[in-house]
């Protein structure tokens, strides 16, 4: 039988990280994408250094980082009364760092198709930088957005190394699907096992055929990067 509970968990988790690495996510795949600092390297370097870290040596600094007897866990326990480990805060944050190049690339990706034109117009044209990213930029981004989202949203669903390190197996708390899953093969339920891995294959698949179908269906539009 599945829980509902651990399903509900898991959307809620995926869908809080989603919205922070689009808030977050955006500035950082603006400045990536038009910047000509000779620091780009690094910080792309550590973007997409969750791609080929092992989710469990992300995780096990990320529980070190969150221990109460380090100052940010500590400063954390001060605030709040509570631990950033084993809570679905800490999840949250585990989260977001781990699924940061999801996000940050197709968005970055999405801003350097469009080069500078679109908003060197709207500046000539009275608008500000913002009103100018706002208004111009992110329609014609729409389509890196909605992979970024999309992207970011999966992955998160997907996640068991990470999410084990940073928060254990706590029922109502920090338990998620791919967490559920392992524990059901332990106990040999196969059938509650296959329903939720089945589930995660055909989500899985539908979002990579949406990302593809979007691609394929709307070109980016690409302009004179200014370079």
């Amino acid at each position: 039988m599945i829980d509902t509970g651990v399903v509900l968990l898991t959307l809620a988790l995926a869908a809080v990280t989603v919205v922070i690495l689009l808030i977050v996510g955006t500035p950082w795949a603006w400045w990536l994408a038009r910047t000509r600092s000779p620091l780009r390297p690094v910080v792309e370097a550590v973007v997409a250094l969750p791609l080929v870290l092992p989710p469990t040596v992300l995780g096990f600094y990320l529980l070190v980082l969150f221990t109460p007897d380090s100052p940010l866990g500590e400063a954390w326990v001060q605030v709040t009364g509570g631990t950033l480990a084993f809570s679905f805060t800490g999840l949250v944050v585990a989260s977001v760092i781990y699924s940061l190049p999801f996000v940050v690339q197709p968005l970055q990706t999405a801003f350097a198709a469009l080069g500078r034109a679109p908003v060197e117009a709207a500046e000539m044209l009275g608008a500000r930088p913002l009103d100018a990213f706002l208004t111009v930029v992110s329609p014609l981004a729409a389509r890196g957005y909605l992979t970024a989202a999309v992207l970011g949203f999966a992955h998160t669903l997907g996640e068991f190394g990470v999410v084990l390190m940073v928060g254990g197996n706590i029922p109502g708390r920090t338990r998620v699907i791919s967490i559920d899953v392992f524990e059901r093969v332990e106990t040999l339920d196969w059938q509650s096992a296959h329903l939720l891995s089945g589930g995660l294959l055909a989500f899985s698949f539908i979002v990579l055929l949406l990302v593809y179908t979007v691609n394929r269906r709307f070109p980016v539009h690409v302009g004179p990067s200014g370079a």
